[in-house]
């Protein structure tokens, strides 16, 4: 429980809920901020977060958001875990299915987590909204959206559930970056080519790299999934980058050979980056760079526009 009062905002969060979810929760049933100081918005105190939880709780379990409000509208210290009336097994929470671990991520992550589950694309895209915001891109994809991708990756090896749930969420990151990209004007022409390995469909890390560019406000081009090596070094040639990232999710896409084309590409780009865990780092071409993390590959792509467009020396 929290000791401050919170925004509705902040609350939205914790809860995994939409802000418009908690206004209609406040008009028709009352269940609003409670502290009031003049001159100020409202703001949800701890009571006030422990209704709402009872009352996300009830209504993502099938219980009708008015049966669900008389239960949360009573003292939170009245009401007990085993009273709350359920339809739904036992231990199956937010929407039918297990719970999304997200380590120590924070309160954020895991009212991601908790929207995701719901299929609750509203609300997963005003998180993620709202991070971008106030974080930027390079926190926000470690903080919030990689613990719950991780989650339900975790998941689904473990039930072989979720696929559902990781499309959906897969779909709201991928808007959500490229709203940000639409609406940023790069400085320069695009230097940057990112790119998937030959038949590597798993985009998102390069999503989430284009949109930390475009945040800089580095110019980039964006192959996507599956594009094959003559088809890359078609692209090196007509558009001269200074940098090349190369992503690979998984060793069955992470070739070798398609990194030491473009090494020896008749333009050879100043850099080369074999981007992902699918890369083995024994077998990677001399003078090829492979990051750890996304902060990492932004600063050496950025380092390597910022070397292509510096005037010789005289």
């Amino acid at each position: 429980m929290v000791d401050e009062a919170l925004s509705a905002g902040a609350v939205a969060r914790r809860l995994g809920v939409a802000v418009t979810t908690l206004r209609t929760w406040h008009q028709r049933y009352g269940l609003g901020p409670s502290r009031h100081e003049p001159g100020q918005h409202r703001r949800y105190t701890a009571d006030d977060l422990a209704r709402l939880e009872i009352m996300r709780r009830l209504t993502a379990e099938g219980v009708s958001p008015a049966e669900a409000a008389r239960w949360a509208r009573q003292a939170p210290g009245a009401v007990r875990v085993e009273d709350l009336p359920r339809s739904r097994p036992p231990g199956v929470r937010d929407g039918g299915g297990p719970t999304i671990p997200v380590g120590r991520a924070g309160p954020a992550a895991r009212g991601l987590a908790r929207a995701a589950m719901r299929l609750d694309s509203t609300a997963i895209g005003e998180t993620i909204a709202r991070s971008l915001a106030d974080e930027g891109v390079v926190a926000t994809w470690d903080r919030l959206i990689r613990p719950v991708l991780a989650g339900v990756g975790e998941r689904h090896a473990a039930t072989y559930a979720l696929i559902e749930v990781e499309h959906l969420l897969s779909r709201c990151v991928s808007e959500a970056f490229a709203a940000l990209s639409r609406a940023t004007r790069p400085a320069g022409p695009p230097r940057i080519l990112l790119s998937c390995a030959d038949e590597e469909q798993h985009t998102l890390p390069l999503e989430a790299l284009a949109a930390a560019l475009a945040e800089a406000g580095v110019g980039h081009r964006m192959l996507g999934a599956r594009v094959p090596s003559p088809a890359l070094l078609r692209a090196v040639d007509r558009t001269g980058p200074a940098a090349v990232v190369l992503w690979s999710h998984t060793p069955a896409t992470a070739d070798p050979t398609q990194l030491e084309a473009l090494v020896a590409a008749r333009r050879r780009p100043l850099l080369v980056l074999a981007a992902g865990p699918g890369w083995p780092v024994a077998a990677l071409p001399s003078g090829v760079v492979r990051p750890t993390h996304l902060a990492e590959a932004l600063a050496l792509v950025v380092a390597a526009r910022d070397s292509l467009e510096q005037p010789p020396s005289t």
